[in-house]
């Protein structure tokens, strides 16, 4: 991920299993920190977006 300040704006979302390719679940624009903080609780299928970056959460937290 491109984006490394703890402060930077991210969207945390959840993308969905789906007949149709699954939707995109908005939970929260926040800081990046905070960000984490509420994805550790959840993990699976949660996707993290900067301005100039998209990473699964899964992808991130391993690598």
């Amino acid at each position: 991920m491109r984006t490394t300040s703890d402060e930077s704006t991210v969207r945390l979302y959840y993308l969905g299993d789906g007949p149709d390719g699954g939707s995109a679940e908005t939970l929260c624009y926040a800081s990046l920190s905070q960000a984490l903080q509420m994805a550790a609780d959840i993990q699976s299928g949660l996707f993290i977006a900067t301005d100039n970056d998209v990473v699964a959460y899964l992808d991130l937290i391993e690598g």
